[in-house]
């Protein structure tokens, strides 16, 4: 698996580099930016800063767009994009019957954090920066929000599987949902790609240590 954090290769396309550089696509200069701003911190990276990085003008990443704070909002739909998707899909995958037996709440909560880890693999470097702000511009409290209704749709889903009898009552959904959470999110502190597990046993990893214990014990008091 290539590294997440390595700016990708160039590509070459006209009209948004000064003559004899190599001109980024979007994807190229915004692999960079969150490179950049993982490492920096978003308020002390500049335009100047991306630019040298990339080798090019700063004309050639306005280019592309209007300025920092879009380079910003677009790396983080990535991440809130890929998370909220897996809200979406009825059963909790992707091309899901629609004739077959509705899953139950336990079954779509483990799929979503089963998704949570694959898009955590998949999209590091973006959702390492969502996990990191601070909430000081107007486009990173939008993504905070974002990212508290995803964490209540999933403790919604930790109530339902409670009331059903599938996980046990005595833990507070919210904190259940915190600590699923906290478990996923911790990834992003030390998972480096290549390092030996791939994304699959990870989140098999991940279910099996959080939901053996949250699991309700047969003839367990309600």
């Amino acid at each position: 698996m290539s590294d997440p954090d390595a700016a990708p290769a160039p590509a070459r396309r006209g009209g948004n580099g000064r003559a004899g550089r190599v001109a980024y696509d979007l994807d190229a200069v915004l692999a960079v930016a969150v490179q950049a701003f993982n490492e920096r911190g978003y308020d002390a990276t500049s335009m100047g800063e991306l630019a040298e990085r990339l080798g090019t003008s700063k004309s050639a990443i306005y280019y592309h767009v209007s300025g920092k704070q879009e380079l910003l909002r677009l790396a983080l739909e990535r991440a809130l994009g890929n998370l909220e998707a897996l809200l979406q899909e009825p059963d909790g995958q992707p091309g899901g019957a629609p004739d077959a037996a509705a899953p139950s709440a336990l079954e779509r909560l483990e799929r979503v954090i089963r998704g949570a880890v694959r898009v955590l693999v998949q999209e590091l470097p973006f959702v390492t920066l969502l996990l990191r702000l601070r909430g000081n511009t107007d486009v990173e409290r939008e993504a905070l929000a974002r990212r508290r209704e995803f964490d209540h749709a999933v403790a919604r889903l930790v109530e339902e599987a409670v009331a059903d009898g599938a996980l046990r009552s005595d833990v507070d959904a919210r904190t259940a949902t915190r600590l699923l959470f906290g478990m996923v999110n911790s990834l992003v502190e030390w998972y480096r790609p290549g390092g030996g597990l791939t994304a699959d046993q990870l989140a098999d990893a991940v279910v099996a240590m959080a939901f053996e214990g949250l699991r309700a014990q047969p003839g367990a008091r309600r």
